[in-house]
């Protein structure tokens, strides 16, 4: 009974392992300092062992802050303060006569973050997309876009030529709004990117992500969108459309010029062909 019970005890207890890491590896990790310790663990990539300021310290090769060892109390991170963007202060009385005039150097117009900007100034300004045909990137960031606006700026992308870039990001669109301004981008395919994330309504639906998918796998110039799309097969099937159109528009690139490489030391020659 009792050999037997020993016999069982002795199975039951743990192996010791013992791992040779060699004379020369076990004398360098004897006599390491934590601060050695932390930065090895920085390289092998044990992030766990470590808070972001030690594993920081050690990649910057800066020497770990004081009190930050295996005894150190853990604290979180003072967060950086970052200074406030300055606000906006394009003219828009200025901005909406200059597309009036189709002012051949007025290609970029930023309305980013303007507050109480009146109806009036909206509507004067998509009248005047209508007929402009110079300006290519217009951003109406956080204005306080509603779909009474969406309506009209629709009617004027459906006339305008040249406009590449769109950004109406934090407003208040429904995704009914979305959907009439992405359809809109179908009447002339001139459009590169549009932008409509974060408006009223956070999250689209079934319904709408597919129409939307449906309106963009017709369109063969958008190269990006920035939608918050909730269903993979939306994602997916978006995305692959976007990647072919920008193949196809780096193999229309390429066909219009011809690159032509020299010998080693002589110049790259770039050369248009249409």
């Amino acid at each position: 009974m009792d050999s037997t019970s020993s016999s069982t005890a002795n199975s039951r207890c743990p192996e010791k392992i013992t791992v040779d890491l060699g004379d020369e590896y076990e004398q360098a990790l004897s006599t390491a300092t934590q601060e050695e310790i932390i930065d090895l663990a920085a390289i092998l990539g044990f992030h766990s062992m470590m808070n972001q300021d030690q594993y920081h310290a050690s990649l910057l090769n800066k020497g770990q802050p004081v009190g930050m060892g295996w005894d150190g109390i853990t604290k979180a991170s003072k967060p950086k303060i970052y200074p406030m963007d300055p606000p906006n202060m394009t003219d828009t009385e200025e901005s909406i006569r200059k597309v009036e005039d189709d002012d051949s150097k007025f290609i970029d117009l930023n309305w980013n973050n303007i507050k109480n900007i009146a109806d009036e100034k909206f509507d004067r300004l998509f009248a005047a997309l209508i007929n402009n045909t110079h300006l290519e990137t217009l951003s109406l960031v956080n204005t306080g876009l509603h779909d009474r606006h969406a309506e009209k700026l629709a009617q004027a992308v459906e006339q305008n030529g040249t406009l590449r870039v769109l950004n109406v990001e934090t407003n208040f669109i429904s995704p009914q709004g979305v959907v009439r301004l992405v359809k809109a981008l179908l009447k002339k395919c001139s459009m590169e990117e549009f932008r409509a994330t974060n408006q009223r309504s956070q999250v689209l639906g079934n319904k709408i992500e597919m129409e939307i998918t449906q309106l963009i796998e017709k369109n063969p110039t958008i190269l990006r969108l920035g939608l918050h799309l909730e269903y993979n097969d939306a994602r997916h099937r978006i995305a692959t459309h976007l990647q072919r159109n920008i193949d196809t528009k780096r193999r229309e690139v390429k066909a219009k010029y011809q690159i032509t490489l020299g010998k080693l030391g002589e110049t790259l020659k770039i050369v248009r062909t249409a």
